[in-house]
């Protein structure tokens, strides 16, 4: 049967045996404690750490006895209340640091699991696996033990298995999930250098071209904006004479005829 903590609805703290001499205490909650574990073993309350029961010894004392001694064992469990079976005495109840019997009935005299169900649901729940068990037709042959199952999975090699993840050691597994993190971590990291030099030269590479293309257009606009001069290849030729009779300080005028004259005429100084 599966144990459980007796847990008091009122002072929030379970009842817990004492391995020197029987006594009851109330502490706070430990699941890993078996001194605080109780099961129904019929109608007693056995403790998994002394593997005695929930007894009553005097006329409101109670405390933990070997199991089949003299004694009230049996415990009648209504409500959440517990209380000895055949007597009169009252109901179990919390007292400060330890529990008595009482006639009363408020929260001090309510027991609960862990997750807050009452203890009797914790009894019910084994009468009814117990009478499951009796009305099975099931008989289970021990010396097929090693005959080979279904799966192919002798019971030998079954049980190991099943001793094997009823321990839940998540050891492997988390090593694994490690050495996975830590190949994938890797992983980005190249990928996200890879990336970086990729967009690096591309952005480059689109540097120079708008660097080329514009020192192409200054050049194209350059080249619209010099003037086109139109020539003929026999006027230099007829101004090279008038050029040459022209001296320093004498201002021409090439007149839309092609004749070239001098702006000022020159005057001697008689003629002054």
């Amino acid at each position: 049967t599966e144990a459980f903590l007796m847990k008091n609805a009122k002072v929030k703290l379970c009842l817990q045996a004492s391995a020197m001499n029987g006594s009851l205490l109330l502490e706070d909650c430990n699941p890993e404690s078996d001194f605080q574990d109780w099961s129904w073993q019929g109608d007693s309350l056995m403790n998994h750490g002394t593997q005695s029961c929930l007894a009553v010894v005097e006329a409101d004392r109670v405390q933990t006895s070997l199991c089949g001694s003299t004694g009230y064992m049996s415990w009648d469990c209504s409500n959440s209340l517990l209380s000895p079976l055949g007597s009169s005495q009252g109901y179990l109840v919390a007292n400060r640091k330890a529990v008595a019997l009482n006639n009363v009935r408020g929260l001090k005299a309510q027991w609960q699991d862990v997750a807050d169900r009452s203890v009797c649901e914790e009894k019910a729940e084994q009468d009814r696996y117990f009478t499951a068990a009796l009305a099975s037709t099931h008989m289970y042959d021990h010396t097929a033990g090693n005959v080979t199952l279904a799966l192919g999975i002798d019971q030998v090699e079954l049980e190991e298995l099943l001793w094997f993840f009823r321990r839940e050691d998540p050891s492997a597994w988390n090593y694994s999930i490690l050495a996975l993190s830590f190949v994938a971590m890797i992983l980005g990291l190249l990928l996200l250098s890879i990336n970086i030099v990729r967009n690096r030269k591309r952005k480059i590479h689109m540097y120079r071209e708008a660097e080329e293309t514009n020192q192409q257009a200054e050049l194209e606009a350059k080249q619209a904006l010099m003037p086109v001069q139109e020539y003929s290849p026999a006027e230099p030729q007829n101004q090279e004479p008038a050029l040459q009779d022209q001296r320093s300080g004498e201002v021409v005028v090439q007149w839309k005829d092609g004749t070239i004259t001098s702006l000022y005429t020159e005057r001697s100084e008689d003629a002054i």
